[in-house]
């Protein structure tokens, strides 16, 4: 789907930019065609400037976006979720950040689990970003304690990581 979005923004580069910092970020749209995270309203100038394009062309985007009736049920529905990874050493967690040898092969976060799981690893949060949507895909783990090296070690070792970084 979400290769299908960007497809459909390919004939405006300066929309393509704007619709994939939207996903990246998890931005929805009003019904009245504004920018929003979890129905707070951000200022189209703030996204424009982050994007780097003018203010008119995210006001654009997110009406084209309205106009297409399939994208504008995912942008009036779109939530942003907390990433704590960046606050984790502070909550006396854990960050395992799996880069995966092809991003499109299924099981990756089974298998990662699993091997999480058998060493009964809590874990507190997963999130993943889309191949489609970045250049360096990835799976991060926030887990409950200090990740023992036999852990990290059966982690390395499934076939489909490339690499870890803790």
């Amino acid at each position: 789907m979400w290769a299908e979005i960007l497809a459909t923004f390919d004939d405006s580069p300066s929309q393509a930019k704007v619709i994939r910092f939207l996903l990246e970020n998890g931005f929805g749209i009003t019904r009245e065609g504004r920018i929003s995270v979890n129905n707070i309203l951000v200022p189209s100038t703030q996204i424009a400037k982050e994007v780097g394009v003018d203010r008119r062309v995210v006001d654009a985007t997110a009406q084209r976006i309205l106009g297409m009736d399939r994208f504008a049920t995912i942008f009036l529905n779109m939530r942003a979720t907390p990433d704590i990874s960046e606050i984790a050493e502070m909550l006396s967690l854990s960050v395992i950040t799996i880069i995966p040898k092809d991003a499109t092969e299924h099981g990756i976060i089974g298998a990662a689990v699993r091997v999480l799981d058998a060493h009964r690893v809590g874990i507190r949060q997963i999130f993943v970003t889309d191949s489609h949507l970045s250049e360096s895909p990835k799976l991060v783990i926030i887990a409950e304690d200090a990740i023992a090296p036999e852990v990290l070690r059966e982690l390395r070792d499934l076939e489909q990581v490339r690499r870890i970084i803790l």
